[in-house]
């Protein structure tokens, strides 16, 4: 029988700690939709990268299952929000909390993940508590500043790329920063190292985003498992439209500020219209050398990292190659 890899084995222990966590009880109104988020799965990518970041150090990463668990407990408390924010039905293809309960619950229930998250990190050595607390609460800031300039984003015409791509960094790629940041700093890495592994993350984590963007355009409607063109329907800012708003010029240009003018359309038809736009302007093209910038930029750190387990670096390695040539 083949052994179980590093990531199955942790991804087995940590799915069993977050089972057996008793957030509270009583009003069970505010208890049981924080449950309820973390009972609806994922891909707990974020803990995960934490955990094999302190194995590429110290070979015995469910000793930090608390700390990681922390940055998926932290992680679910922003989507419950963001949720309600973009009045979403649905999350993981199940009623999103406010929808289930009210937006009044969703909003309590959240802000005691934020407290519970904080109490998972308290388990930090004393040495590196201040350090963690502070990477920690960093990145909080970043990633609802980032949720900020996303909202503004919706009443701005002329957002540039550096806008956007700054937003994404700040409302995604961060975390994953910090997650890595977080494991290397608690396996006892220097601090160039943990800097370059936070690097790594932010780097990647700009590239997943960017992947996402092409993907919404472009995946197999099949394999994607939502709506392709729901980011063109929506006229949502990503790197796409903002670049293709930039180079477009005469008729494009004409055509691009028709379709995102409507208000009632024909949903297939606008798609249709606007991938012709970025056929003509080679957009996707451009997106994905921006793309395989910020993953190649993020690999060339990784790979200039020294560790003491190689098992746990080139798994960890494996995990992000394969998230990023998926297809949904």
């Amino acid at each position: 029988m083949k052994e179980k890899s590093h990531a199955a084995e942790l991804l087995d222990k940590l799915e069993t700690f977050l089972k057996s966590q008793r957030f509270g009880e009583s009003p069970k109104e505010l208890y049981e939709p924080l449950e309820y988020i973390l009972s609806l799965g994922g891909k707990r990518i974020r803990p995960l990268l934490s955990l094999m970041a302190y194995g590429m150090y110290k070979n015995d990463p469910e000793s930090i299952l608390k700390q990681a668990s922390a940055i998926e407990v932290f992680h679910n408390f922003t989507l419950m929000h963001d949720d309600i924010m973009d009045q979403a039905p649905l999350r993981r293809g199940k009623d999103t909390v406010h929808e289930k309960w009210n937006a009044n619950t969703a909003i309590l229930s959240g802000d005691v993940m934020l407290v519970r998250a904080y109490d998972l990190l308290l388990e930090t050595p004393p040495s590196l508590l201040h350090e963690v607390i502070q990477l920690f609460n960093k990145t909080a800031a970043e990633v609802c500043e980032g949720q900020q300039f996303d909202m503004n984003f919706e009443s701005i015409s002329n957002v540039k790329v550096s806008e956007y791509i700054n937003m994404i960094r700040l409302k995604t790629a961060v975390l994953l920063g910090c997650a890595l940041k977080m494991g290397a700093l608690l396996g006892g890495a220097n601090e160039s190292e943990a800097n370059k592994i936070y690097d790594f993350g932010v780097n990647i984590g700009i590239g997943f985003q960017l992947k996402d963007d092409l993907l919404d355009v472009y995946a197999d409607q099949a394999k994607f498992g939502k709506q392709v063109g729901g980011d063109i329907i929506s006229n949502k800012k990503t790197f796409l439209l903002i670049k293709a708003l930039e180079l477009a010029s005469g008729k494009d240009e004409e055509d691009l500020a028709y379709w995102l003018s409507l208000e009632e359309f024909d949903k297939e038809e606008k798609v249709k219209a606007v991938k012709d736009v970025y056929q003509k302007l080679g957009i996707k093209s451009i997106a994905e050398d921006e793309m395989n910038r910020y993953f190649q930029a993020g690999f060339d750190l990784f790979d200039s990292i020294k560790c003491n387990h190689s098992s746990y670096f080139e798994e960890l390695k494996q995990i992000t190659e394969d998230l990023i040539h998926r297809e949904k």
